[in-house]
């Protein structure tokens, strides 16, 4: 049905590549294509069927171009890094070939979440027919569905969002992320952020915090504020809602390695010469940790990501819980990777499907929210992310 184009080999591209290769209904064609083009390689040779690879560096827009013209691809899965986002987008405007992401756009040297860079292409993605689907991970991306679901099916009026996301697993090493570590530690170590009657009001790095009892015999785990780029897409677009807040999970163990490398300047993005050389020693930092992609053999536990949503139904108030738990030992018996990829790479995988066959469509520039959360709501189920919803 379609020919798609996956940037990016890491452990979310590799559970990417694991789910296209199993639709050939819906993925006809798939290249799978980095950097470094023995990642690809290595992942293709992990397939149910054969995949095209290619080397490309996402920074380059004539690289991208001319890989795009030479596999005519109909829709590019961008699971590269967020600083590539636009270069991407730039691409596919000059191509005429559809967009989807898992996260939003960032720069290299500024520890900051925007949408607004990416909603400025709309205009240019409409005129040029195409359509560019924002946030297709789980956070963002299904946490958006979520409320989108609970606003078609539960809620006259949607007045309160909590995201909360907890990785009970553990990997056995003294200290790594389950994710790119120069993006997770960019988002832990940043301030925090969250919506209230229509302002934004800032809050210290992981100064706030309080217990949450997660369900199915995870329990009491305590939450930490974050700010989450869902928020400033769903504060657009969930109308009448006055607070929107994203908590997630660490461990005493996590915070304090973090607290010990920020206080000897390891995770700062400004460059330090070092031996006549200019070096980053937050890249410096990643370059030590263990890969997230090695992660997934030795991870065990599951994790539990969800939205707390309260509001009003017939008149009377109204509080309802949505989550979704994955086990980290049963994603790597499927593709190999640990649950934190598995809950980024199947939802991407679902957004292009809808894309691919048209139950979701638009010309510009996307937010999940903005589309029927019925048909992704359907495929969560079918895929491996199955959903559970409580009434309190």
């Amino acid at each position: 049905m379609g020919r798609v184009l996956i940037i990016g080999a890491g452990g979310v591209g590799q559970v990417v590549a694991f789910k296209c290769a199993k639709l050939p209904e819906v993925f006809s064609e798939i290249c799978l294509a980095s950097r470094t083009v023995e990642k690809c390689r290595n992942i293709a040779a992990k397939l149910p069927r054969k995949i095209q690879t290619a080397q490309v560096d996402a920074d380059n827009v004539p690289e991208l171009v001319a890989l795009i013209k030479k596999f005519k691809p109909d829709l590019i899965i961008n699971v590269a890094l967020p600083y590539q986002d636009l270069h991407i987008m730039d691409a596919c405007l000059e191509t005429g070939v559809d967009y989807l992401d898992t996260a939003n756009y960032e720069p290299r040297d500024e520890a900051r979440f925007c949408y607004q860079w990416q909603w400025d292409y709309h205009e240019r993605f409409k005129e040029r027919g195409i359509m560019a689907l924002l946030g297709s991970g789980f956070d963002p991306g299904v946490t958006n569905v979520f409320c989108a679901w609970a606003q078609k099916k539960h809620f006259d009026r949607i007045q309160e969002i909590d995201i909360i996301d907890c990785n009970a697993g553990d990997h056995g090493h003294p200290f790594a992320t389950n994710f790119n570590p120069e993006i997770n530690i960019r988002e832990v170590t940043a301030k925090g952020r969250y919506y209230e009657d229509g302002k934004w009001i800032e809050t210290e790095p992981l100064s706030i915090s309080k217990m949450y009892d997660f369900p199915e015999g995870i329990g009491p785990r305590k939450i930490y504020l974050l700010y989450h780029e869902e928020l400033e897409s769903l504060a657009r677009h969930i109308k009448g809602v006055h607070r929107a807040r994203f908590w997630m999970t660490f461990s005493d163990n996590y915070l304090k390695h973090l607290e010990v490398l920020q206080n000897v300047g390891m995770t700062r993005i400004d460059p330090v010469v070092y031996n006549g050389q200019e070096i980053i020693p937050l890249q410096f930092l990643k370059s030590l940790l263990p890969d997230p992609a090695s992660l997934g053999p030795v991870t065990k536990g599951r994790t539990c990501i969800g939205c707390l949503i309260k509001g009003i139904r017939n008149n009377r108030e109204k509080q309802y819980y949505i989550y979704n738990i994955c086990d980290h030992e049963s994603c790597y018996k499927e593709v190999q990777s640990q649950a934190v990829s598995y809950t980024t790479g199947v939802p991407a995988m679902i957004g292009a499907l809808l894309m691919l066959t048209r139950k979701w469509r638009g010309n510009g520039v996307f937010n999940m929210e903005e589309f029927d959360p019925e048909p992704f709501m359907n495929e969560l189920n079918r895929h491996g992310l199955p959903w559970t919803e409580i009434t309190f």
